[in-house]
């Protein structure tokens, strides 16, 4: 290996480092000065997202994000998916947690909650027939997770392995998780290539400790550790470790509804 080379190889390392380190100091530096409560003392109340089941008739599926509790908020997110049937008078609210009991929870808890004091954000909004089809793929989906059984933090499978996991079983919902959805890109502990959670392209990765994913609504993706730096080239932006994304927005939820499943 000439200089020139081992030269370039630690350039290269370098500045990975610090796409991961000097982004992660950022976001730890915001949870630590931020105001700080219990989590037993926190809002868990509506954020006033979700839209009003009395009112709406259409069927709705919504995915949330928000940030975990205490210092692993610098690192992650926490991600749900809601649904609610054309004329249902309420949502059922899909999700994996790491406490009091097993690990996957189907219930009634508020759609866009608060998590531990941390507001939440829409992710994805599909109403109408489009949802009415997906709804019964996701339930049948959730009721074949294959980590329902256990959880782990770090890497996985955690919560966003188990909404990564509905999105590639269903395709159809086009759905792309931010890059601080920290266990999004386990797999399993057999399987090391699998379609991306957008269904828009494919990844590699082993044990989500590290890997690949190149998808249209993705972009390309390196995952390290569990965390991940990437590029959206179609909507020009750059996926940070902890902050998240930095750039054009993601097409808006509200189009996203009034585009046929098939087409996203």
């Amino acid at each position: 290996m000439t200089f020139r080379t081992r030269s370039l190889i630690r350039n290269l390392l370098l500045a990975v480092g610090a796409l991961i380190a000097l982004p992660l100091m950022a976001s730890g530096a915001s949870i630590a000065t931020a105001e700080r409560k219990h989590w037993s003392t926190s809002r868990w109340d509506s954020a006033g997202l979700a839209p009003d089941p009395v009112t709406v008739k259409d069927a709705v599926i919504q995915v949330y994000a928000a940030r975990v509790w205490g210092w692993r908020g610098a690192f992650a997110v926490h991600t749900w998916i809601v649904v609610k049937p054309a004329g249902a008078p309420s949502y059922t609210r899909y999700e994996v947690v790491g406490w009091g009991g097993a690990p996957v929870r189907i219930s009634n808890r508020t759609p866009d909650g608060y998590w531990a004091g941390n507001a939440p954000e829409l992710l994805h909004d599909l109403r109408g027939p489009t949802a009415a089809a997906a709804i019964p793929l996701l339930i049948s989906a959730a009721e074949r997770y294959p980590g329902r059984e256990g959880y782990v933090m770090w890497p996985g499978p955690n919560s966003n392995s188990f909404v990564a996991y509905l999105a590639r079983e269903v395709p159809e919902l086009g759905l792309e998780l931010p890059p601080t959805a920290v266990g999004k890109d386990w797999l399993g502990a057999t399987t090391v290539f699998a379609p991306a959670p957008s269904g828009t392209g494919y990844q590699i990765n082993l044990f989500g400790l590290a890997g690949v994913t190149a998808a249209a609504r993705e972009g390309l993706e390196l995952n390290l550790l569990g965390l991940t730096i990437g590029v959206d080239l179609l909507r020009p932006a750059l996926k940070l470790p902890g902050i998240g994304r930095i750039g054009l927005p993601t097409t808006s939820a509200v189009a996203e509804t009034k585009s046929p499943i098939s087409n996203q």
